[in-house]
């Protein structure tokens, strides 16, 4: 499944809070999902493998490394967790890096919200305005975006440029 996304990830320095904002809007609560993400070496993109007791999926992902809003061009296949795909990637690919987390996922429309909170980087906010059936325009993706980094009162300090692989890979 290929997906559009324009895309946002800061720093929060105070989740909770954020959270109850947009507990404001009543989200659809999709749950607590406990992530591991198994980043592989490729040469254009990134390519995960999500394991999490909710969210299953090989993704393959690729966006700039810039401050504020931006798009994620996006390759996504779900499954059911299996050792014989995680052995393939490992024999093809390598293992980068591996990526736990605690995200906590809701959704308002066809925007996706996640509250992160990554083992040894901190607390973060990921808002995701996504088209998967092209029925959006980027635009208007853009604008949906923009408008949740000023309901959060998102400070250009604490946009988070790169994935949590490369913040990992930095430390």
């Amino acid at each position: 499944m290929t997906h559009l996304n324009i895309e946002f990830k800061a720093r929060a320095h105070n989740l909770e809070s954020l959270e109850a904002k947009l507990l404001t809007l009543n989200p659809r609560f999709i749950g607590t999902d406990h992530q591991k993400d198994t980043y592989y070496n490729v040469t254009i993109g990134r390519l995960k493998l999500r394991e999490g007791n909710i969210e299953n999926a090989l993704i393959w992902y690729d966006r700039a490394n810039s401050t504020g809003s931006k798009q994620s061009d996006i390759l996504l296949y779900k499954h059911q967790p299996d050792d014989a795909l995680k052995k393939i990637l490992l024999k093809l690919h390598g293992i980068k890096i591996i990526v736990e987390k605690a995200r906590k996922i809701y959704f308002v429309d066809n925007v996706k919200f996640h509250f992160d909170r990554v083992q040894g980087l901190g607390t973060f906010l990921e808002v995701e305005a996504i088209d998967d059936d092209g029925s959006i325009s980027k635009q208007q993706l853009q604008t949906q975006c923009d408008h949740y980094i000023n309901f959060f009162e998102v400070q250009p300090a604490d946009f988070i440029t790169v994935s949590y692989s490369d913040m990992m890979l930095a430390t």
